[in-house]
């Protein structure tokens, strides 16, 4: 089976975006991935993007606290894997910064 070629991408967390062109906007890591990788990473910022909603509509009701919310349960889940991810993906420095804040033990 022949290996899929790896790309350059750049992604922003904040805003959920994978781009190849290193000026197009602002990011925070910079990875190698085959296509399906990307495809993968993609539908973890998908996820958390309706996640996020769940939660914002969620947080108009008063007397459920962040830690019994399942929509927040489910954001912080997908941050984790988008982090792994990342970091398995991830230039030196991409592991590095993810490393420094607890998101993955080696």
């Amino acid at each position: 089976m022949k290996e899929q070629n790896k790309k350059t991408y750049y992604v922003s967390i904040a805003h959920g975006e994978i781009s190849q062109v290193k000026t197009a906007s602002p990011w925070d890591f910079q990875i190698e991935a085959t296509d399906e990788e990307i495809i993968q990473l993609r539908e973890y910022f998908d996820q958390n993007y309706s996640s996020d909603w769940q939660a914002f509509w969620r947080a108009h009701v008063p007397y459920i606290q962040y830690h019994y919310d399942r929509e927040n349960d489910a954001y912080d889940d997908t941050m984790k894997k988008i982090y792994q991810l990342i970091y398995k993906l991830g230039n030196e420095e991409a592991r590095q910064h993810i490393r420094s804040m607890g998101w993955v033990q080696e």
